[in-house]
């Protein structure tokens, strides 16, 4: 099976190798040398040149390289064929004077859960393709309204892991891999919009997040990735897993391009009472300058506490380099002792809203084969065999027995708990943010809180793989993240392209 891996993963450098030597042309013009890993700002200076780089010439080039690169891949689940369309439109109208913003004419890949007209939403389970979506999701609308180009649909782990399988392997779009490593975990479940900004097949990618699901596959392919607080964008037409924590976010190479994506797809929905003081009407972008870090308040865990037990944390020689870039660029590092929740009902709760909410959606999306988790349940069972091993977790799901009201009252306990987690600490001591090391599975915390967390590459582990640092802090409070993550990502310069 490494053999095997190990063989693609030689095809898929080879093939990336050629590609960028020989720059493919679009509409008989060659494609600037390193385009693939442009960042946003870079695209937009090349597009505004008289003669430049076009939209068209952008979306053909990465069409050719995912066509490519992706068979071994497995990162596009769909292509949009409307894509080259709707870049010709754009170019027509910078050419006539009409520049809608930074995302003007810049792909976008957006996950598989993220409902999209002309395109299958199937969160990668064949029982879900059917007729695609009568309307955008709306954080789709906004970035076509910002000019952005939808590339492709990404694939990811079947049904957001509440399936059972791989991190990355769906029935539609087959395994994603890490291409840092071909045999190493690529994470889930926004697994193929990491993995195709890493090898860059689109400058931009939008994932979903229950409790992880950005974070973990953004750190693992050495990318950056945002989880916003729950409640800060639009989360209608997506595929639901709970509402108490579903959040889209952005995915991109470098802290910028995230805080880009975020201004873009910002718009909270009066309807949903997690947006209830959700800030309006931030650049994202507007403290991302440098000096971003002096005198900020930063609090690493160098304790554990669950249950009164105090458990000692062994930061990696990664993170000890990143407190050591922090520090050296004027911030006031604070260690902190990090009291972990009780997280003990936390499956049983998650499981029974996935039934609740997935069973909705499934009753009221029209044109899809099934139309309930028990229909859907079926359906597989008549496509891929009866063992149970193909579908554990969602057996587990339709299995749940919890009432809404049971659900509340434990959820509100929990939830409240994992705020103060958070909340206490920077309180106490007065900081800015936290930072932990990835491998301390921090996020896990924030995400059940609601609360925004962001990930960058910190270096590469003694095999050659991508770590991260992980910055969180209380809700609404992504724009003190941004700049603090900015100034952390000039100063480390730790990202690592998979192709060297």
């Amino acid at each position: 099976m490494v053999a095997i891996a190990y063989g693609m993963y030689s095809i898929i450098r080879q093939s990336a190798q050629s590609l960028a030597a020989s720059q493919p042309v679009a509409d008989g013009k060659p494609v600037p040398a390193g385009t693939e890993y442009a960042s946003v700002r870079e695209l937009g200076e090349q597009m505004a040149r008289p003669s430049g780089l076009t939209s068209v010439d952008l979306v053909s080039y990465l069409q050719a390289r995912i066509r490519q690169l992706d068979p071994q891949l497995r990162a596009i689940i769909e292509a949009n064929p409307d894509a080259l369309a709707s870049a010709h439109a754009l170019d027509r109208e910078r050419a006539n004077g009409n520049v809608r913003g930074p995302l003007h004419g810049i792909p976008v890949l957006l996950k598989d859960t993220i409902e999209t007209t002309g395109m299958q939403t199937s969160a990668g389970a064949f029982g879900l393709v059917g007729e695609p979506a009568d309307r955008n999701a709306p954080i789709v609308d906004y970035l076509l309204k910002q000019g952005a180009v939808i590339l492709g649909k990404t694939n990811m782990t079947e049904l957001a892991g509440f399936r059972g399988g791989p991190d990355g392997k769906s029935s539609r779009g087959g395994q994603t891999r890490n291409l840092h490593q071909p045999d190493a975990d690529v994470g889930g479940s926004s697994s193929g919009s990491a993995a195709a900004v890493a090898a860059g097949l689109a400058p931009l990618a939008v994932g979903a997040e229950t409790n992880g699901s950005i974070i973990v596959p953004a750190a693992l392919n050495g990318v950056v990735g945002l989880k916003p607080s729950v409640g800060l964008l639009n989360r209608n037409g997506i595929i639901p897993a709970s509402q108490r924590q579903d959040t889209p976010g952005p995915m991109a190479r470098s802290v910028h391009d995230v805080a880009l994506m975020l201004n873009a797809m910002s718009g909270s929905d009066p309807h949903d009472p997690e947006s209830l003081g959700a800030p309006q009407g931030i650049d994202y972008t507007s403290l991302l300058v440098p000096g971003a870090l002096k005198g900020k308040r930063i609090g690493y865990p160098t304790m554990f506490t669950l249950n009164g037990e105090h458990l000692p944390v062994e930061n990696s020689p990664q993170f000890r380099k990143t407190l050591e870039v922090l520090r050296e660029q004027g911030a006031i590092m604070v260690p902190v002792n990090l009291r972990l929740a009780d997280d003990s009902r936390y499956e049983e709760l998650l499981l029974s809203d996935v039934k609740e909410e997935l069973n909705a959606y499934l009753a009221n999306r029209p044109g899809l084969p099934v139309k309930s988790l028990t229909e859907l349940i079926s359906f597989n069972e008549g496509r891929d065999g009866t063992e149970v091993e193909h579908q554990p977790v969602l057996k587990q799901v339709s299995a749940s027995t919890l009432t809404p009201e049971q659900r509340k009252t434990l959820w509100d306990a929990l939830i409240e708990d994992f705020r103060n987690t958070v909340d206490t600490p920077i309180r106490t001591h007065n900081l800015d943010a936290m930072v932990s090391d990835f491998a301390t599975n921090s996020y896990f915390g924030t995400a059940v809180a609601g609360y925004p967390g962001i990930t960058l590459p910190s270096g590469t582990d003694d095999d050659g793989l991508p770590t991260g640092a992980y910055f969180f802090g209380t809700r609404w409070s992504e724009p003190t993240l941004l700049a603090i993550a900015y100034g952390y990502e000039q100063a480390a310069q730790a990202a690592k392209k998979p192709f060297g």
